[in-house]
């Protein structure tokens, strides 16, 4: 059962089918992928305005675009991404829960939640995305979940940072990369485990976290509790859900989730073609990029004042221009930013359009970054569908 923006469902609706076997699922107990009723009712708070659902096991859905009129996008309607589900039972509540941090360490930890919570507490706001956002707008279509828009979201995040954990271990000095694991596990024995690591580097950035709290909340557990990696301007697969074991080591974490996924041709090739021949880099920082939030696409609106607003974003960077078109490109118009101009958040933005011409009309919207990076008509292919940042566009109709 796959659904999409226009299947009048609700998220209670879609989870319930799922869970009670309707969707083909062979299910061992009253609830599927590790949910309690309390826990299902995180992505049931607005029946009026459902996440829409790409995979319903595990659950895979994203949120519509209209919720991004907030600048924070809030818990129950952030996208939900994982490989295998959350962890049977309820890790947020677990006392029995701890992180093993190992490896080339001076000194190997075992930590619980009260001993991270010693540790100074810092919060840094910042958009996470699904590196695979927008896949589904490639041509040829690539495989993997196929994202629209919405498997992106702002919000604020609370914990600890990685870097106290790692230096309290004592690094040692032919550590180059952190490789991290969580509590989630494949159904599969033969389905390789998802572990990833993130350069050293990375690893020490000041505003790299361990979150515990997300928009001021305790940390859902579909979105990783009791705590995960945050690595503010990179992808979301460097984001670690359901975060137990960092392991530091010289070289990068070995196996599917980095030795094939989660990588992109390192020079263009010809769509459809294989990338053998071809260095593949690691996804790593997200790519500038900007989406319409109103108007949306197909609404017919009327002669005068049009608002044209959205939100833009991009990596380590930030944004600095947003520019609309309303004749399908061939003129641009600079729309007004607001909100806080910082790096990891997304800014809105807003113009004001005269729509003076009846008739069908296509809206496109361009983001540039402080890097200069300029949001492109569209992204080069690759066989993983990563990256996608191409110019957001809708078609109106303009009546009297």
């Amino acid at each position: 059962m796959w659904l999409n923006q226009h299947d009048d469902l609700s998220r209670r609706e879609f989870l319930l089918n799922a869970i009670g076997g309707t969707v083909g699922l062979c299910l061992s107990g009253p609830l599927a992928f590790g949910l309690s009723r309390d826990q299902l009712a995180e992505v049931d708070s607005d029946s009026e305005q459902p996440l829409i659902g790409r995979v319903p096991r595990p659950l895979d859905a994203e949120t519509p675009v209209d919720s991004f009129h907030s600048w924070l996008t809030p818990n129950h309607r952030f996208f939900v991404r994982s490989h295998f589900g959350p962890p049977a039972g309820d890790l947020a509540h677990a006392s029995a829960w701890q992180l093993r941090v190992q490896g080339l360490v001076d000194r190997p930890l075992t930590l619980s939640l009260g001993d991270l919570r010693q540790f100074e507490e810092v919060t840094v706001t910042a958009v996470l995305q699904c590196s695979g956002n927008g896949r589904a707008f490639y041509r040829p279509q690539t495989p993997g979940v196929q994202w629209e828009r919405g498997a992106v979201g702002n919000a604020r995040w609370t914990g600890v940072r990685l870097r106290d954990v790692l230096q309290r271990a004592g690094i040692q000095s032919s550590a180059r990369h952190v490789h991290m694991q969580g509590a989630d596990r494949p159904v599969s024995e033969r389905t390789p485990m998802f572990i990833r690591s993130i350069p050293l580097s990375k690893a020490l950035h000041q505003d790299t976290l361990l979150a515990l709290r997300m928009n001021d909340e305790p940390l859902p557990l579909l979105h990783g509790a009791p705590m995960r990696v945050i690595t503010p301007g990179w992808m979301g697969e460097s984001c670690m859900k359901w975060l137990t074991d960092l392991t530091v080591q010289e070289d990068e974490a070995k196996g599917y989730y980095m030795d094939t996924a989660y990588r992109y041709p390192s020079e263009p090739i010809e769509p459809g073609k294989p990338a053998d021949r071809i260095r593949m880099l690691p996804v790593e920082a997200m790519v500038v990029k900007s989406v319409i939030v109103q108007p949306t696409d197909a609404m017919v609106v009327h002669r005068g004042p049009v608002v044209v607003e959205g939100v833009a974003w991009t990596g380590e960077g930030r944004i600095a221009t947003v520019d609309i078109s309303t004749d399908d490109g061939r003129t641009w118009q600079q729309a007004d930013l607001f909100r806080e101009d910082v790096s990891y958040v997304w800014r809105q933005w807003r113009l004001v359009w005269q729509a003076n011409e009846i008739g069908s009309c296509t809206v496109l919207a361009r983001a540039t970054d402080d890097a200069g990076h300029v949001q492109p008509p569209t992204s080069p292919w690759n066989p993983g569908g990563f990256l996608w940042n191409g110019m957001d566009r809708i078609r109106l109709r303009v009546d009297a």
